[in-house]
């Protein structure tokens, strides 16, 4: 305290006992007059020891590189600019570069040995606080003007010249564009660009100017790098994170957008050779976001390529829907940011299945990929895009036509191969049953329609042309296996051992044989409609195997079936016949009976099993009847055995009809047999004749000849009359093909058919037998013109 009072006071308007204070230390003063101040009054301390340091700190607090000082322009008396150091330095209108702030690494350092030496100054001087209050300033009013009189009215304010705006430097541009100012560093960096080409332009440069603009150059290709890095960067930010890039904001992407529409034009005045095409780097790099987001989303899931195909499917409709409803909307609307980015994520994916179909994959895979290329992508991926934003709405394919050939003729191949070795185990596995004494449960034809029917209903998803060749292929392994089943199916009936099954397994064994054919046949049929034409024959091949096994299969139950009817038929067309019809009886009887294990069969074959059953029925019970077991030598005879044949056709028909037999053909065969018998004039039996031809065309002579030899007919002229109608059949059928099998019925009956002797005179009836029986005496061929009609008898 009594330092601090002893201290001189030389302005007698401060009061003693207190620090001078100076109005040069307001910040808020102007410049110039602390410049005049301190030129006439050198600044002291209380003790009296200059303060020059002080003054000195003042002035470099101003050497911020960026921090502005007070500087005297050209403009006029007291017009003042603020400049910063650099600016002062380069002089007005210079560009900071890259090369000039190595200054102010030297300047931070002088600048931070200054603020050391203040603050020992100011902790020197910290004592002379202790013990009293800090006293108070002035305000800058009460200095100015004295306590009692009026302030004077403030000057007229002087209108400043306008600024002259400052290129900014290097360092300047490089931090917008680390801000994500992208748009208005791109205009600085498009102003430096052009500083250079005019300072190229302008002629031959001396070594000091070479080397700025060298340097300048060398600036422009370095923010250039830096731009596009962090506009690359934000192109794929806003496809990555959760919420596909929902950090990034609408207003970076409209700068994006901004930067490449000035790119652009700024293209069109550098020249085609100067151009940096920005706008097509920026398609490149939404080409490489997207494949970044497609490798990320199936790096190679555990559930194999089905899996894969599924994550990418998510992951384009996510991404997609990003671009379509964020993204685009904030681009300018001249870049078509849709398409591009349509078009990025489409190259993309066709790169990864390119990739992916090079590769060994299994036939499932190879299914997977075909289906999800025609399928999925173009239906659930394109099907909710807008492809009308397309330049030429087209995308190109995703894999090539030949990589396609080549995966569908590998399926094909794979699936000939598996097929064929999956058929032959399921049927060597199934052979291994059928001569067993027991009776187990099959399921060949199931197995294989399941074997077929997995590559035949996944081809036609993939596409028709591929539907169509897997169903060619198809067929052609269902015919191969058919006749190798075919063959062990003949091989099982020519077996001897097989016959010593009990009579009720083998029958089962032959019904479940016959029952693989109705599956395996609309299996065949629906691979040829859906294949190509040249499909007919492999299906003719399949059809005929199953036919072939039917019949044996059929024939052998039918021989199985008649064995025991034959000795009911054997007891037919006798005399006991015509009075009881016991035989009848037990032929009904045990065909009813033998129905009820053929009712096991399949609709088809059964059908086809009871036909044949009715045929033969009716040529085993017609068959005795032409051959002469029975003769009419009266026509009291002939109305009793047409009487009688006409209840067993009948009760034929009945039963048949309850067999749900569909040869309905067979019914008129037995009464027609009757009227020829009954019919008394020759005219209706030639009426009957001809009905009987034409429902059978099959008929012959030597059947209607035997036929009138039951009746007892020995009338030349009358068998010559009724045998023409069948004889002109025979000769306009001279060139038909015979009827087929399911509708042949007089074919199976044959006729021994002696030739015909005429009625000898009583002195050739007395010749030796020997003499009778020559060639030249005893056989005359037909009368053709009888002399004289002789009575029917």
């Amino acid at each position: 305290m009594p330092i601090l009072k002893s201290l001189g006071v030389s302005d007698p308007h401060v009061r003693a006992g207190t620090l001078p204070l100076r109005s040069s230390r307001n910040p808020f003063e102007d410049g110039a007059g602390l410049e005049e101040e301190e030129a006439e009054q050198p600044a002291v301390l209380p003790n009296g020891a200059p303060c020059g340091r002080r003054a000195t700190l003042e002035r470099l607090a101003g050497l911020a590189p960026f921090r502005l000082g007070w500087a005297r322009r050209a403009g006029g008396p007291g017009a003042l600019q603020p400049r910063s150091l650099l600016g002062r330095v380069l002089g007005p209108g210079g560009r900071r570069s890259s090369a000039d702030f190595g200054l102010l690494a030297r300047l931070q350092g002088l600048r931070g040995s200054a603020d050391d030496e203040a603050g020992d100054t100011a902790r020197g001087l910290a004592f002379l606080r202790l013990g009293r209050p800090k006293p108070r300033r002035a305000s800058l009013a009460e200095r100015v003007v004295p306590a009692g009189e009026a302030a004077p009215e403030p000057p007229p304010k002087v209108p400043e010249p306008p600024k002259v705006k400052e290129p900014l430097s290097v360092l300047e541009i490089l931090s917008l564009i680390q801000q994500r100012e992208l748009a208005r560093a791109d205009e600085h960096i498009l102003e430096l660009e052009a500083e250079e080409l005019a300072a190229a332009a302008g002629g031959a440069l001396g070594p000091p100017r070479a080397e700025a603009a060298g340097r300048r150059a060398r600036d422009v290709a370095l923010l250039y790098e830096a731009l596009q890095r962090e506009l690359w960067a934000l192109v794929r930010e806003t496809l990555a994170g959760p919420g596909a890039g929902a950090a990034v904001g609408a207003g970076a992407v409209a700068q994006l957008g901004q930067v490449l529409l000035q790119e652009e034009a700024a293209d069109g005045r550098r020249g085609a050779g100067a151009a940096r095409r920005l706008r097509a780097r920026w398609a490149e790099a939404v080409a490489r976001a997207a494949r970044e987001r497609l490798e990320a989303a199936a790096p190679g899931s555990p559930g194999g390529l089905a899996a894969q195909l599924e994550a990418l499917r998510a992951r384009l409709l996510e991404d997609l829907g990003v671009a379509r409803g964020r993204l685009a909307p904030a681009y300018p609307a001249g870049l078509g940011a849709s398409a591009v980015y349509l078009r990025g994520y489409h190259d993309a994916l066709a790169e990864w299945l390119g990739l992916a179909a090079r590769r060994r994959l299994p036939l499932a895979d190879r299914y997977a990929l075909l289906h999800w290329h025609n399928q999925v992508y173009p239906r659930e991926v394109l099907g909710l895009v807008d492809t009308v934003a397309l330049d030429n709405g087209e995308l190109g394919p995703l894999l090539s036509p030949g990589t396609l050939r080549g995966l569908e003729d590998e399926c094909v191949t794979d699936v000939k191969a598996q097929t064929r070795a999956e058929l032959l185990r399921v049927l060597q596995e199934d052979e291994e049953l059928w001569g067993s004494a027991e009776e187990r449960p099959s399921s060949l034809a199931q197995d294989v329609c399941e074997l077929l029917e997995e590559h035949t209903e996944q081809a036609p998803r993939i596409s028709q042309e591929f539907g169509e060749r897997m169903a060619y292929c198809c067929l052609g392994g269902l015919a191969e296996f058919l006749q190798s089943f075919q063959q062990r199916v003949e091989r099982f009936h020519e077996n001897p051992t097989v016959r010593e099954l009990p009579p009720d397994i083998y029958i089962s064994k032959i019904i479940s044989l016959v029952n693989y054919g109705p599956p395996l046949r609309v299996l065949a049929e629906r691979l040829a409609r859906v294949g190509p034409p040249e499909s007919e024959p492999a299906r003719e091949t399949a059809a005929g195997a199953l036919d072939r096994v039917t019949r044996l299969c059929h024939r052998v139950l039918a021989d199985l079936l008649f064995q025991e009817l034959q000795p009911h038929f054997n007891k037919l067309m006798r005399r006991k016949w015509l009075s009881s019809p016991e035989a009848l009886d037990g032929i009904v009887d045990t065909l009813g009976a033998q129905a009820l294990a053929l009712r096991r069969m399949q609709d088809e074959p059964y059908q086809a099993l009871v036909a044949e059953l009715h045929r033969r029925a009716l040529v085993e019970y017609v068959r005795p009847l032409l051959r002469g077991r029975l003769r009419c030598r009266s026509a009291r005879t002939r109305s009793r055995v047409a009487g009688r044949l006409r209840e067993d056709a009948a009760q034929l028909q009945r039963l048949f009809r309850r067999l749900e037999s569909q040869a309905s053909w067979l019914d008129a065969v037995v009464p027609h047999l009757a009227e020829v018998l009954q019919l008394e004039d020759t005219p209706s039996i030639q009426v009957e004749v001809g009905v009987l031809v034409r429902d059978y065309p099959d008929i012959r002579r030597k059947h209607v000849a035997a036929l009138l030899d039951i009746r007892g007919l020995r009338s030349a002229a009358a068998r010559h009359e009724i045998l023409a109608v069948a004889r002109d059949l025979e000769l306009s059928e001279g060139g038909a093909l015979p009827p087929p099998r399911d509708r042949a019925f007089f074919s199976d009956i044959p006729v021994a058919r002696p030739p015909f002797c005429l009625g000898l005179p009583l002195s050739l009836g007395r010749l030796p037998l020997s003499r009778l029986t020559r060639p030249g005496l005893a056989c005359l061929p037909w009368p053709h013109s009888p002399s004289r009609p002789r009575a029917q008898r």
